[in-house]
């Protein structure tokens, strides 16, 4: 699995570390938008024989002073059979190990950020032990919008699939789980952002240090595509319409203030920023 990528924003040593990835339906990751459309951006090489993409699973670790701040957890371990196999296929479960490299354990973790609650970004949040399933970093207070935690744990028939309530109930049991309510900050430097679209009270995190900006996106985008042409809507946001005028509004300010862009499900390390060229915006990886 991929070494940790490193950089600098300010004040800020930000790493990114993978979970791995997980794969999904192409035509579900691009809506509406045709497949001969979206098959030439991705490449007929990385779409396997049952139509899915590799997605990536990019977490975030920032750490200034004594915080550290671990943004996502991935898909984490805790998933066997045919969950693992068929509703949610792929190769993960690093993250830990990723950690590691960092020379960082999971009791050095003094907080955890989630975007939104589907499996694939708070999966690492628990861990199996025994009979139990407990918070995977004891000492970190985990974030999370409360309007998002809400929906968690009263799923509808089309989220029950991927809200899994062993992901974020034992943080609540632990006492552990701080309910976060429209745009703050969580620690010094580092914001809450609201971007709904993909779920109704999905939020982005903003860092902010040293006059520059980066921003880790969630499922604001699926692909780095997303964010170049906005109209192309995943299948498996909520609210399209409202995901649309996410997207625009936040391209703007990404052009605007040349925001570090963290892509959680762009191949590893799914790092660049969105630049104008010719009347088009463009993703340059970095």
């Amino acid at each position: 699995m991929y070494p940790p990528a490193r950089y600098r924003l300010g004040d800020f040593d930000i790493a990114v570390i993978s979970d791995g990835y997980i794969k999904l339906d192409g035509g579900a990751v691009f809506g509406l938008v045709p497949r001969v459309l979206w098959e030439p951006v991705i490449g007929k090489d990385h779409i396997d024989d049952q139509h899915r993409i590799s997605l990536g699973l990019n977490c975030l670790v920032v750490r200034r002073g004594s915080d550290v701040l671990l943004i996502e957890t991935g898909m984490g371990s805790k998933l066997t059979g045919s969950m693992r196999e068929k509703v949610f296929p792929g190769d993960y479960g690093y993250l830990l190990e990723n950690l590691a490299a960092l020379g960082l354990r999971p009791e050095d973790v003094t907080a955890v950020a989630n975007t939104h609650l589907h499996a694939d970004h708070c999966g690492w949040n628990t861990v199996r032990k025994g009979d139990n399933v407990v918070p995977s970093f004891p000492n970190a207070r985990y974030f999370v919008q409360a309007g998002e935690y809400a929906a968690a744990t009263h799923p509808n028939d089309r989220t029950r699939a991927t809200y899994l309530a062993e992901n974020f109930a034992p943080l609540e049991a632990s006492g552990q789980l701080e309910l976060v309510s429209g745009e703050q900050e969580i620690v010094p430097g580092v914001h809450f952002l609201p971007t709904p679209g993909h779920t109704a009270d999905h939020a982005s995190l903003v860092l902010s240090s040293g006059g520059e900006t980066a921003i880790y996106l969630g499922d604001v985008a699926h692909h780095e595509v997303q964010v170049e042409r906005p109209a192309w809507v995943a299948a498996f946001d909520i609210l399209p319409v409202i995901s649309l005028e996410t997207k625009k509004a936040l391209a703007e300010r990404a052009v605007r203030e040349r925001a570090l862009l963290f892509c959680v499900h762009n191949a590893f390390p799914g790092v660049g920023r969105l630049v104008e060229r010719e009347g088009k915006r463009v993703f340059v990886h970095e």
